[in-house]
């Protein structure tokens, strides 16, 4: 069984980096639309999901929680100038789902802009929204999306898992990075991001359980952290947690003083602050995502046992 105060130190280092680093959370505004004016959304709508999840929780400390509702703050007010700029996403790119995935997340922790709320609702009603192509596990995180904001899914989530890679269960060897993080998302949408353990299927559940220990005996050895990270989180939302001890302490020992986490292997060498935090960020906020939904299912494990 993992040391419980090893998981939580990692994710209350990580907050610590994201609050000493939240500068980086920022957009482009005067980018080509052609370029991408939405892909630096991306941190943002990560952070949003993080931090509800740890709110969601109630395992964190007393400084964790101020920390992560300053970084909620600092990015709706300073990077989304209160939600204005996802709205000026939602026109530059009407039938994106960017904006709106951005948002939700804020809006159920408190944050609101009914402006934006009235584009995205108009936009869904669109047959041209729910025929976007995309990945098999991105569809299901729309129609995850959808549900969650009160929609009716298009198409349906049991209809986006089915071509999905892990709905399929096929042979396990034949993972590789890209596929990995394809079913690591796959259950976090089936899951509500841990919230839900049962929302995982039966069948998909036994084939982790037998085969998610082999892939982190992969990952640790290939000392790729932030995928790592993300199936530490796919373990915390299994029936059945292993808490792996042996992949929580080298991902703990990746981590650096000051709390952030290397992507792969070691840190970059770069005395640039932009782009030290655009390779760091997402394994540290997956750090923190770790942690928090380890340390619960672990605290309530230790509940029910006692």
């Amino acid at each position: 069984m993992t040391d419980t105060r090893l998981v939580h130190t990692v994710g209350a280092r990580a907050l610590e980096w994201l609050w000493a680093h939240r500068d980086g959370f920022r957009l482009e505004p005067d980018v080509d639309p052609e370029v991408g004016f939405l892909e630096r959304f991306k941190p943002v709508g990560e952070l949003g999901v993080i931090c509800s999840v740890l709110f969601r929780e109630g395992v964190a400390g007393s400084r964790q929680a101020q920390l992560a509702r300053g970084l909620l703050d600092h990015a709706w007010r300073e990077v989304l100038d209160g939600g204005r700029m996802l709205l000026r996403g939602q026109r530059t790119e009407p039938l994106s789902p960017i904006p709106w995935e951005v948002y939700l997340p804020f809006r159920e922790l408190g944050y609101s802009l009914p402006e934006l709320e009235r584009h995205a609702l108009l936009n869904h009603r669109l047959d041209s929204w729910a025929a976007l192509e995309t990945k098999p596990n991105r569809r299901l995180g729309l129609s995850a999306f959808q549900r969650r904001a009160g929609l009716t899914p298009r198409p349906h989530e049991q209809e986006a898992l089915a071509a999905t890679w892990l709905a399929r269960t096929p042979e396990p060897w034949t993972v590789e990075g890209h596929i990995a993080y394809d079913v690591t998302h796959t259950v976090f949408h089936l899951t509500r991001w841990g919230e839900d353990p049962d929302g995982l299927p039966a069948r998909l559940a036994d084939y982790l359980a037998a085969w998610l220990p082999v892939w982190l005996d992969d990952w640790r050895d290939l000392r790729h952290w932030d995928l790592l990270g993300e199936l530490l989180v796919v373990d915390a939302c299994l029936p059945r947690p292993t808490f792996d001890e042996a992949a929580w302490e080298a991902f703990a020992g990746a981590q650096q003083p000051d709390g952030a986490m290397p992507a792969v292997r070691d840190m970059p060498a770069t005395d640039d602050a932009r782009d030290l935090f655009d390779v760091v960020y997402h394994p540290t906020l997956v750090a923190a995502f770790a942690s928090t939904l380890a340390t619960s299912r672990a605290l309530s494990d230790l509940a029910h046992a006692s």
